[in-house]
């Protein structure tokens, strides 16, 4: 899965820092993963922390996402980026490109009128008028 060059510099940190050199970034070792219950907390837990600093704060409470919601992000993100569906179902891991297209299908660009113009500068090349 394509992973940004800022993020890469998070992970190779957070990895020498927890003393594993292969496998796993997270996980419960580097060859177990964790469990989605444990992340669960952990991040309840660090919502909180964040919450408590911001108390003070003119802006408003954070409210915690899920690990799915991560996904919608990645996803939408990507699509934003330019990557084609294709390639977006693969990184996601769907059995095909239409489940990605019936979520994110909404999200590519293009509309109606793009696609109508498109279909209009195609023909007009391609159309030979008759003489």
């Amino acid at each position: 899965m394509p992973t940004a060059s800022v993020l890469r510099e998070y992970l190779i940190a957070y990895q020498l820092r927890s003393g594993r050199r292969e496998g796993l970034v997270f996980g419960s070792s580097g060859t177990r993963p964790f469990t989605p219950s444990r992340v669960r907390r952990r991040a309840l837990t660090a919502w909180k922390t964040a919450n408590k600093k911001r108390k003070d704060s003119e802006f408003s409470q954070l409210e915690p996402i899920a690990l799915h919601e991560c996904r919608h992000t990645f996803a939408s993100l990507m699509i934003a980026a330019g990557v084609n569906a294709k390639a977006l179902s693969t990184y996601m891991g769907h059995a095909s490109v239409t489940i990605t297209l019936d979520r994110y299908g909404h999200l590519f660009p293009g509309n109606e009128e793009a696609a109508a113009g498109l279909l209009d500068d195609y023909l007009a090349k391609a159309v030979v008028p008759a003489t």
